[in-house]
This record gives structure tokens, C-alpha cells and sequence, in this order.
């Protein structure tokens, strides 16, 4: 070859035989001469041998994985040059480095596969959560609704109830036993499981907040049934006997209890009161006085003394709802009984804080104990009434109470059966009705009927006979007028609330003087306190008063 070139201080390549380097350096002694090619006789080799190159540091492992330049050797120009690969070629390899690069390790692959598994269970959660939303929602509405729906219970907006010719809503409430809807007890279904043991009819005016609830005792005599018995306990169960038509049997029980109370129901509530002994442990117990004794162990096992506050769980508050035996007044006693028990129910869940588990257990227990015709917007307006309604002030409606001087029903036997009976005669129901209108009148002064006293404070001749005459002109009664020397009214009016039971009047009252009234501690000394209201007409303010 012709013009060898000395390359990065190498010795030129020998034509004949290539020289050997060795890596290790010569000894002193030793000095080994190596040829030279007579082509160059005025270039001479180095004296001493060159330090070979210094060994590059390396800094991490990933330096090797650095893509380098390849190089191939130029023959004829004694010359490295870059290697020339095809682009295709390069790609590739640029490709696979970039792949390389790129590749989880071991804890990578872990922390991926978690976040994946909890992913796919939290869309796991999501989906079962609105198949067992859209369960519940569906059992309790009747189809209704579903869980999306739930979606407007965040805003204000409540859809009015339904209302009879009177403003008034509706809702029958009626329940069967055993601890499912099928009537289960101890495993097995028993006979009477879907008679209808609990009856109420509850009414309400959403605008006025007034509330008034009458139960019907079981055995009271109705309508021809599927039976030769014909009690109303089993207008449901005939109409629902193997519990595959609830909307028959409910529209079936609400016709027949409302031609006896001479209503018209928009809604029912049929609840299984197996359900009952889940819902008051959920919220922790509640709290009961009863008016009368109950001694029933060997039925219901319930054992109560009148007067004595007890606190209840789920199993006992059972009993109480069940018991009939063993008390002066039956059924009659039971149904007050059971009323107590629903408005404890509502005090204990707004005293106690309920926690989300406890909130999804009473959703779990009421999906598979309650039906109702409500829509889920319709459940959000009574929930909201519910939470709203003062329940201390509901006006239970007895259809049999000797201290009240009310006997609408009596009990009897007819071939052998024993029943209630209207005290009218068989079949006869309009003085019930007609006591069931009164009291569910939209003017409270027709049951309430409260006392009035105007009180004269101004010392001026005809003032209470003048206020006498614009209040009769209003409708109400005004029982007695009088002056009064008492001193102290320094506004045209003020009025006292002295009677317990006139809170629908005490309202509109208010509204038509546009003021507060008192209490019964704020009357003063020397104004008779004999009267469900106190009416103090004063001197009226003048121009230099200013009245805060």
C-alpha cells in the first residue's frame, strides 16, 4: 500500500507484516526497534512511547445506554470515517434505544397494577352503588324514580303535594308483619302476615303546618271482604294475597278506609313493622310515656307502667306496637301506642347525628320494609314537612275516648265474631265522617274552639265592644269584654296565648293583628288568666312615640 499514514501516533502499517502493539510498556533494558517504512525516511518515530489515552469516567449506567457514533476504517485514506448506515437503519435503532429508555422496573409495574385495581374498584363501587341505589329507590317509589333523580335534592325547590277539595293532604299509612314484605318471622311465613294490623290516616296542611292523625282499630267492621269475616285488616291482604300486586292492594285499602273516614287519600305508606326493631336501633333507641298501663307478656311481651319515661330499643318498641292484649282500650290503645312511637322516631332523628352508615342502613332496611306511591320529589317535600311540622302539636283524632267524652265506635259481636262497630249502627259511618271533617277543617277555630277575653286599657268608653264586634265579624267568638286598670301597653295591641291546644288559631291570630303574641309567664299581674287568649286593646302610639 502506498502512503501509509502514521494514525493517532500508531506506527505506520508495515507493507509486509503488521506490527504488533503491546499495551504494556517497554522496560528500560530492553529496546526493541520497530521498521520503517522507506516511503517516509524523514519522519521518525517518537523517542519515547506515547501514554495511551486516559480512560473516560464513567458517570452512570446510563452512559452506555448513549447512542454512539459508529465509525469504519478508509483503506486508501488511512482515515476512521463516520459509517454510513441507511436511515432506515437508524430509525430502528433510535427506536429501540427510545424503547429501552421507556421500560418500567419492578416498582413501577407494582404502583401501576395498584392504581389500576383501585381504579376498576372504584368504578366497581360507582356501579354497584347505582344498581343498589336505583333498587331501593325503585321498591320504595313504586318505579318512580331512580338514583340520578337525586340530583335535585340539592336545590330549594320542593314540588308541592297532592291535596283534596281542602288544601289538605292525605296519606294513609298501614303496616303488615313479619321481617320482610313476605310476611317472614323466625323464617317461616305465618297466615296473617299480610293483614294490615297498624291503620292511620294522616293529614296535613303544607301551609299552615297543622297535622292530625286517626287510627282505625283492626277489627273494625267494612265492606264485604274475600272473608266471611269482613274486618278491614283484610281489604289489603285480598287484593294482594300473594304479594305480586302491591298498587292493587294499597288502592284497595285506601277506597275502603277512606269511605269509612270520609276522606280522599292521595298517598299511602305501607311499611312492614318488622322493620321497625332495624330503624330504632339505627338511631339509638328512643323515648316513650304512655298514658295507660300495658301488662301483655305472654303476646307481644310488652310490660309498661302509665307516666314512666322509658327508653326503648328496636326489639321492645316491637312489642309496644304490636300489643293489644292486657290494655283498658285494645285496639284503641295499640293505635295510640303506635303514634307515639312514629312522632318519638322523628324527635330522636333530628336530636341524634346520624352518620353515613347509619343513613345507608336505614336505606337498606326501609328499601326492603316500605312502599309508597310518592315520587322521589314528592319524598323530598314530605321530608322536608316532616323535619318542618311541629309533631309536639299533632292533634291525634280518637275515634273512642271516655275522658273526652267521644264514643264513634263500640265493640260487638255479630254470628259468633267479635268486631268494632259504629256506635250509629252497622254500616253507618257519617257521624265519624262528619267528626273527621270537623277536625280536619282548614279554619282550626271549628275544633280548637278557643276562648277569647278583650280587655279594655284605654280607658275610653266602647273600645273592647268595638274590638267584640270587628273579631265576630271574622269569624271568631269572643267570650267575655271587660276594662282593665292595669297599666304598662304601650302599643295599640297585645295579645296573650294562655291555652295549650289552639295553635292553629294562635296563628291566625297573629296574622291578622301582624304581631307576636305572649305567653302565658309574660301575662302581668291583675290580668285573669282564665281564657285560651288575652286580647289587651291599649292606647294607641302617637305621633311622638317611636315604637321599636
Amino acid at each position: 500500500m502506498k502512503n501509509n499514514k502514521s494514525i493517532d501516533g500508531l506506527a505506520p502499517r508495515s507493507a509486509k507484516k503488521p506490527v504488533a502493539v503491546s499495551p504494556a510498556k517497554p522496560s528500560k533494558s530492553t529496546k526493541k526497534s520497530i521498521p520503517v517504512n522507506s516511503v517516509s525516511p524523514k519522519k521518525e518515530l517518537p523517542k519515547t512511547t506515547p501514554k495511551p489515552a486516559k480512560k473516560s469516567e464513567v458517570q452512570s449506567v446510563d452512559d452506555f445506554l448513549k447512542p454512539v457514533k459508529a465509525f469504519d476504517f478508509d483503506g486508501e485514506k488511512g482515515e476512521l470515517k463516520e459509517s454510513k448506515k441507511s436511515k432506515k437503519e437508524l430509525k430502528a435503532e433510535k427506536k429501540l434505544a427510545k424503547k429501552e429508555k421507556k421500560k418500567p422496573g419492578k416498582v413501577r409495574k407494582i404502583i401501576t397494577s395498584i392504581i389500576l385495581l383501585i381504579v376498576l374498584a372504584l368504578i366497581g363501587l360507582v356501579c354497584w352503588a347505582v344498581f343498589w341505589g336505583n333498587d331501593i329507590i325503585a321498591k320504595i317509589t313504586g318505579g318512580q324514580g331512580n338514583i340520578f333523580d337525586l340530583i335535585h335534592w340539592v336545590d330549594d325547590h320542593y314540588e308541592p303535594l297532592k291535596t283534596d277539595a281542602n288544601g289538605r293532604t292525605n296519606i294513609l299509612a298501614f303496616g303488615t308483619s313479619g321481617y320482610n314484605m313476605e310476611g317472614e318471622e323466625a323464617g317461616e311465613v305465618h297466615a296473617g302476615a299480610q293483614l294490615t294490623d297498624s291503620i292511620m290516616a294522616i293529614s296535613l296542611n303544607q301551609e299552615t303546618g297543622d297535622i292530625a292523625m286517626v287510627s282505625l282499630p283492626r277489627d273494625l267492621k267494612a265492606s264485604p271482604t274475600c272473608t266471611a269475616t269482613g274486618k278491614v285488616n283484610e281489604v289489603y291482604w285480598c287484593n294482594n294475597m300473594y304479594g305480586d300486586n302491591e298498587q292493587a292492594g294499597a288502592d284497595a285499602i285506601m277506597t275502603e278506609v277512606g269511605s269509612i273516614l270520609g276522606m280522599d287519600f292521595q298517598y299511602y305508606i305501607h311499611i312492614n313493622w318488622g322493620s321497625l326493631v332495624t330503624i330504632v336501633d339505627a338511631i339509638g333507641g328512643i323515648t316513650i310515656t304512655l298514658d295507660e298501663d300495658i301488662y301483655d307478656p305472654y303476646n307481644s311481651g310488652a310490660v309498661f307502667d302509665a307516666g314512666v319515661e322509658y327508653t326503648l330499643r328496636g326489639v321492645e318498641a316491637l312489642a309496644l306496637a304490636r300489643a293489644r292484649h292486657g290494655t283498658s282500650g285494645g285496639d284503641f290503645t295499640r293505635g295510640d301506642s303506635q303514634q307515639k312511637i312514629l312522632i318519638s322516631i322523628k324527635n330522636r332523628m333530628l336530636e341524634k347525628d346520624l352518620s353515613i352508615t347509619d343513613y345507608l342502613g336505614l336505606a337498606g332496611t326501609l328499601g326492603d320494609n316500605l312502599r309508597t306511591n310518592f315520587s322521589l320529589d314528592e319524598l323530598k317535600t314530605l321530608a322536608h314537612l316532616t323535619f318542618d311540622l311541629d309533631f309536639e302539636s299533632m292533634r291525634q283524632l280518637p275515634l273512642l275516648d271516655y275522658d273526652k267524652g267521644i264514643y264513634l265506635v263500640r265493640t260487638g259481636t255479630i254470628n259468633g265474631i267479635s268486631y268494632v262497630l259504629p256506635s250509629a249502627g252497622v254500616g253507618n259511618y257519617g257521624a265519624i265522617q262528619e267528626y273527621v271533617a270537623t277536625n280536619l277543617s282548614n279554619d282550626p277555630r271549628t275544633y280548637e274552639h278557643p276562648t277569647i277575653l278583650v280587655l279594655n286599657a284605654k280607658g275610653e268608653d266602647g273600645v273592647a265592644t268595638a274590638e267584640k264586634t270587628k273579631l265576630e265579624a271574622e269569624g271568631y267568638t269572643v267570650n267575655t269584654i271587660a276594662n282593665t286598670d292595669v297599666k304598662g301597653f304601650t302599643t295599640e295591641y297585645t295579645i296573650y296565648t294562655i291555652g295549650e291546644n289552639v295553635p292553629g288559631t294562635k296563628a291566625m291570630l297573629e296574622k291578622f293583628y301582624n304581631i307576636k303574641t305572649k305567653s302565658a309567664a309574660e301575662v302581668p299581674e291583675g290580668i285573669p288568666k282564665d281564657h285560651d287568649f288575652v286580647i289587651v286593646v291599649g292606647p294607641s302610639p302617637t305621633e311622638d312615640e317611636v315604637i321599636e
